[in-house]
């Protein structure tokens, strides 16, 4: 159990570099999320190629990874919006209310019984979230597409839970990160049509971002938040990248000194949604014990 939460947080904390990244990156959303997961999609495809330990799938778990894949796009492409509508530190925190959904969705898909503690420490999420919008409401459409995003972030690690004992999770994220390069793929025309960017290639910085996202903030968490779940609940992983905007926003504090232009309602909706995850890490190490 140590070791999963070990490499839990790992995961969170280079989880929390990509909203810096995704500022730094000049794409437009849809070209940023199309170009790093056609990097990470070759990238695990050149490291299987020589290692030859790609597991192989049915059919119909294709099919099941290939839907998942497509909920892992639209999360990035939502996230991203909403940093470039808002900022960093308003999109990351609007991905605390991902423990919300995950309250009912973990009971609804998985069969569970819901559970109420669950839904409180979400709802407060979403309480904090509410105090910044209250106060910030020059990033309302930022915050609306950072909630979209948590919506669909809650939703894949509650499938994954499906798959994981199914396939190693080296080959789970290679086959859903390809799963969401082909669905953004056959849906970027529309996209492009709706919302042009200012240019389609990146540039030799967005580049080199680019492979920093790809690698580490995605190979390398990704295969780390799998290996967490076959030890840890989809819910209390969920609850636990809470922590990510916590990381991400001290970053945007120190690199782009986004403190400067929050409001005092901002820190106190972090201060609330910081709470929910100390509260349900005591009570997880005491249902242990």
């Amino acid at each position: 159990m140590k070791k999963a939460f070990l490499s839990l947080h790992i995961a969170i904390f280079l989880a929390g570099f990509t909203g810096i990244l995704g500022r730094l990156i000049t794409l437009n959303e849809g070209l940023l999320v199309w170009w790093r997961l056609f990097i990470t999609s070759a990238t695990m495809g050149v490291i299987f190629l020589f290692s030859g330990r790609l597991q192989k799938a049915s059919l119909s778990l294709h099919l099941n990874i290939l839907g998942t894949g497509a909920i892992v796009a639209l999360h990035w492409v939502f996230f991203y919006g909403s940093i470039k509508y808002a900022n960093v530190s308003v999109a990351l925190v609007c991905f605390s209310s991902i423990g919300f959904f995950s309250a009912f969705f973990e009971p609804w898909i998985l069969r569970k019984k819901l559970d109420g503690l669950e839904v409180l420490f979400g709802a407060l999420a979403i309480v904090g979230i509410w105090l910044i919008f209250h106060f910030d409401r020059q990033y309302k459409l930022g915050i609306l597409l950072g909630v979209i995003s948590a919506l669909f972030g809650a939703l894949f690690p509650v499938l994954n839970k499906k798959f994981i004992d199914r396939l190693s999770p080296q080959s789970l994220t290679f086959y859903e990160i390809t799963g969401a390069l082909l669905v953004l793929t056959l849906g970027m025309p529309f996209y492009l049509s709706h919302f042009p960017g200012d240019h389609f290639l990146p540039t030799t910085s967005d580049l080199l971002w680019l492979l920093v996202l790809s690698w580490l903030c995605t190979v390398l968490a990704f295969n780390l938040s799998l290996q967490a779940l076959r030890k840890i609940s989809p819910f209390a992983i969920n609850l636990s990248y809470n922590l990510e905007p916590i990381y991400g926003i001290l970053l945007a504090f120190i690199v782009y000194q986004e403190n400067q232009y929050l409001s005092s309602g901002f820190f106190v909706g972090v201060a609330l949604i910081l709470l929910t995850v100390v509260l349900q890490t005591i009570r997880l190490y005491k249902r242990r014990r």
